[in-house]
């Protein structure tokens, strides 16, 4: 007897079974269709493809077939707005990618470029399928290529809820969040008996490539959450930062929070001793709309702080060197963070709000060795080449070539102001000293009381905001308690910015 539609319907929404489905349920993982479901606005996630079968005829594989060949597909709406997502289903033949698997994805990534709305990928698959060769390789290729191509035009999540290995590791690598669900979920080019074999290096899968090891060490991942349900639900709230695609501007929220609210306690943020540290977020926290901050890259080159919040109910980018990691220098890894970041926004017209207090590049072999020449060029890169809406507050330390990357006015920021305890220099005041005065200092019968007396003149000449003031390389000294409201009036103003890079194929950042 002939299955009919219904029979059809009801085999693809049962995956690979009851049993299959519970021990995802076991093991602490929502199924596919679940993730979908709860991802998206009630009612309104419409399947595309759900009755597609493989086409391989090989070991066996031709009496397993099951309708939507293991990924769920389609679109829906997440706070309204329009979204293309697809789910690995693992109960499905691990969730490994087939020919007509990848044709299924594609054709919502295809969708989603053309309809100018995200793509949100929910990964949890064992890699290609064995069985199919070739196909399964070129279905990831075929993947590989969308992300590059939608890149820069609509917002691409992906949330890695189970194993992703091997070549399946690429695309979400081209996405623009990575968000990885602790103890489920790992990330691994070759896995552990791979790397046994080859090196000889006992390490587990976790250890390998689990969530906490994405988020803090090698930064592949922006976000790590405790279960599916807080997976899902960041990306909701992450999405609500950004625009649909390209040519939009993000949603505007209401608030009750004036624009023009002071801050008094950010009088006293900055301590009177320039070698002591102070949080950044405390700023952040003080001074965008109702205290609220989404840090991206949390774990990830701690000395730099990134992340998305609102000002008026619009959103923005932050960028922070944070003084209580490594005093707020720049690294390599920061570097390269910074850089992402300034470049996602830049894509998606979100302004950036800057933070300035950053007393140098770090310094040793292992950053020179490591090139840190090239990677802090990107985030220089980052900052001069974008053109949305730029403000540059500078809070204390501005030295250096560390002080030209920060988003500085040479680097066609909008608006550059600096609270009075700001000090901008080639180098803070004790190095200058022992260059500047070396002689003397060697010379004298009290170099301590010398060198004291130097530092105070060079402090007061040098290490202060309004040198730079005078010459139009800081618009204004501003109390700290005014900062939110100089922001907030800084990117009104600037809501109409049209700036322009010159006609190209593109750039050629110092990767």
């Amino acid at each position: 007897m002939r299955p009919t539609l219904r029979d059809k319907v009801r085999r693809a929404e049962e995956g690979g079974g009851l049993e299959r489905r519970e021990r995802q349920h076991r093991e602490g993982k929502m199924t596919a269709r679940e993730r979908v479901e709860l991802l998206l606005d009630e009612g309104t996630f419409e399947e595309l493809d759900q009755l597609v079968e493989h086409r391989c005829l090989d070991f066996g594989m031709a009496e397993q077939k099951i309708p939507g060949d293991g990924v769920v597909s389609g679109y829906g709406r997440i706070d309204g707005r329009l979204v293309y997502v697809f789910a690995q289903d693992f109960t499905v033949f691990g969730g490994s990618l087939s020919e007509t698997n990848a044709q299924k994805i594609c054709k919502i990534m295809d969708l989603a470029v053309e309809m100018g709305a995200p793509v949100i990928g929910l990964n949890d698959s064992g890699g290609a399928r064995i069985q199919e060769g070739v196909a399964s390789l070129a279905g990831y290729a075929d993947i590989f290529l969308r992300n590059v191509l939608a890149s820069g035009v609509v917002p691409q999540l992906s949330a890695i809820m189970g194993p992703c290995a091997g070549g399946a590791v690429y695309s979400p690598a081209i996405t623009d969040f990575n968000i990885m669900v602790k103890d489920t979920s790992y990330m691994f080019v070759t896995g552990p008996d791979v790397i046994r074999t080859v090196t000889h290096e006992e390490v587990t899968k976790e250890e390998l490539g689990g969530a906490m090891t994405h988020n803090v060490k090698s930064g592949v991942a922006q976000f790590a959450v405790e279960d599916d349900r807080a997976c899902l639900a960041l990306i909701r709230e992450l999405f609500s930062f950004m625009p649909s695609n390209n040519l939009e501007e993000a949603p505007r929220r209401s608030t009750d929070d004036p624009p023009d609210r002071e801050a008094p306690e950010l009088d006293e943020l900055v301590p009177p001793d320039p070698m002591k540290p102070y949080d950044i977020k405390q700023l952040i926290a003080a001074v965008v709309d109702e205290g609220r901050f989404l840090e991206v890259h949390e774990h990830f080159a701690q000395n730099l702080v990134v992340g998305f919040a609102r000002f008026g109910g619009r959103s923005v980018g932050i960028v922070g060197n944070q003084p209580a990691q490594l005093a707020g220098c720049l690294d390599i890894d920061a570097s390269v963070k910074g850089a992402r970041f300034v470049r996602f926004c830049d894509a998606f017209n979100i302004p950036l709000v800057t933070f300035e207090d950053v007393p140098g590049f770090l310094p040793g072999t292992a950053q020179e060795y490591g090139g840190i020449i090239r990677h802090g060029a990107k985030l220089l890169y980052a900052f001069a080449e974008a053109t949305v809406p730029k403000i540059t507050v500078i809070t204390r330390k501005a030295y250096g070539g560390a002080y030209c990357v920060m988003a500085s006015k040479h680097l066609r920021t909008d608006l550059n102001y600096a609270w009075p305890s700001a000090e901008i220099a080639v180098m803070g005041p004790e190095g200058a000293v022992g260059v500047l005065y070396r002689r003397e200092l060697q010379a004298a019968a009290d170099p301590a009381a010398v060198r004291a007396k130097r530092v105070a003149e060079f402090r007061e000449r040098f290490a202060n905001p309004y040198v730079a003031t005078a010459r139009g390389f800081v618009d204004a000294v501003i109390e700290p308690r005014q900062t939110r409201a100089k922001i907030t009036a800084g990117l009104e103003m600037a809501r109409i910015k049209r700036s322009h890079n010159p006609p190209k194929k593109h750039g050629s950042i110092p990767l």
